[in-house]
């Protein structure tokens, strides 16, 4: 049996005090996690203020992003960092056949030198790569914030997918049921003898497409659920989600025009921009490379003599100079590549330039377009096609109406349904977009 060995208070306490602490932070840590896995958890009930929050706390192209805002700021810290010096230290003089002397470690006959040595950059070489990395920080900022503009139109407009789907599905149960009603009443008449059975097909035919067609509203509605909740970046079961906020209001303030100054204010703008003025701190520091930077360099030698051995010199102080002979090379590529990225930076500025202008107008217009759609539809042929189809069903009913044409009055009143919900979809995609945008340029 192993001999035992009686553990000291002190000891007890503070191996005591260790375990509790491992326990503590182990405990905080979980929690933290624990808070973190439940911020981004599906909510079954979702407003789009709620989808909006989501996605920006959740999204991993944003968490991606920021990681690049760290990434920046830490090549902006090397960049402004001067050389460090270096220090040799040497012995050297060891002779073996004269020996290095019987004093002490300090008197013995060896060469011993001290030195330190430190590169002096030239040419604003140190304050130009500084600004070129701050420079590309500020451009990754802007990329962060044009990415939330972006992920903010794109989880608005998953939503307003959801909306629509949801709508779509009701609409295509709701018909579904309406023709397990007309099936049972053309039975009812073809057993009567006063309805044809070519015609009472013919409706059980549409009965099984508009079956099928709710079957599919319930796959396109889980597939858009799920892709707003891989949009969001959370996890959950996608059956369960469901968009309780209905379509928004019909814009009515009207919209600024578009101009260069209100374009300049835009995320990606900005980043360009910024690539562009970071590009010009590249090439100026390419050119910089031509002035020479010099190394400077103090040392102290300690040499001391002896009886048997007369070589040293005592103590004794140098200072040297170190500088680059271009005499092969002198940058030319460098400087090439640094012109042809800067050339590259105002070409992509100028192509996020256009991009911008083209999606603002875009925007204007199919908001414009999608008003005017989802107005006509309110006042005009979704009445309409409600009437026609609430006229058929009473004629047919009542044996006025041949079957084919109730038939086309239910597919017109559906199809119309269905269209209108699309306008009212692009209308309140059209008004994410540019409500995002309007919110930007505020800030």
């Amino acid at each position: 049996m192993p001999p035992s060995f009686p553990i000291r208070p002190a000891l007890r306490r503070s191996l005591l005090c260790a375990a509790f602490g491992s326990l503590l932070l182990g405990c905080t840590c979980q929690a933290q996690t624990s808070q973190s896995d439940s911020a981004c958890m599906s909510i079954p009930e979702l407003s789009l203020q709620q989808a909006l929050q989501l996605a920006l706390s959740c999204n991993h192209d944003l968490k991606s992003a920021r990681i690049a805002i760290d990434s920046a700021a830490a090549a902006s810290t090397i960049a402004a960092a001067a050389p460090n010096p270096s220090m040799t230290i040497q012995t050297a003089g060891i002779n073996p056949h004269l020996g290095i002397g019987a004093a002490g470690l300090r008197s013995k006959t060896v060469d011993s030198t001290w030195r330190i040595d430190q590169l002096i950059e030239r040419g604003g070489k140190r304050e130009l790569r500084s600004a070129n990395a701050e420079l590309l920080l500020q451009a990754s900022r802007h990329d962060a914030s044009d990415t939330r503009r972006q992920l903010r139109q794109a989880a608005s407009a998953a939503y307003f997918d959801l909306i629509a789907a949801q709508y779509k599905l009701a609409i295509s149960r709701t018909t579904s049921t309406l023709f397990k009603s007309t099936v049972a009443a053309a039975n009812a008449r073809q057993q009567a003898g006063d309805l044809a059975g070519a015609d009472a097909a013919r409706i059980r035919i549409d009965a099984l497409r508009a079956a099928s067609d709710a079957r599919q509203a319930a796959a396109d509605l889980l597939r858009t659920q799920s892709a707003l909740l891989i949009m969001l970046g959370v996890d959950g079961d996608p059956q369960l989600l469901r968009a309780i906020d209905d379509w928004p209001g019909m814009p009515s303030l009207p919209l600024p025009a578009s101009n260069e100054s209100m374009l300049a204010q835009r995320a990606d703008v900005k980043a360009a921009q910024a690539r562009v003025e970071a590009a010009i701190a590249g090439r100026n520091l390419a050119l910089a490379a031509k002035t020479r930077d010099i190394s400077v360099g103090v040392q102290f030698e300690h040499y001391p003599t002896s009886l048997g051995n007369q070589q040293g010199s005592g103590n004794s102080y140098g200072v040297s100079v170190q500088i680059p002979l271009f005499t092969r090379y002198e940058f030319q590529g460098e400087i090439r590549a640094a012109e042809a990225a800067l050339d590259a930076a105002r070409d992509n500025l100028d192509k996020t330039r256009a991009a911008a202008r083209a999606d603002w107008l875009l925007a204007i217009e199919t908001q414009a377009a999608a008003s005017e759609q989802v107005m006509r539809f309110r006042s005009e042929l979704l009445p309409a096609a409600r009437l026609s189809a609430e006229a058929a069903e009473y004629a047919f009913k009542h044996g006025a109406l041949a079957v084919m044409d109730v038939l086309d009055a239910r597919r017109i009143y559906r199809a119309t349904e269905m269209d209108a919900i699309n306008a009212q979809s692009d209308l309140a995609k059209a008004q994410a977009m540019l409500n995002t945008t309007i919110l930007e340029l505020d800030k």
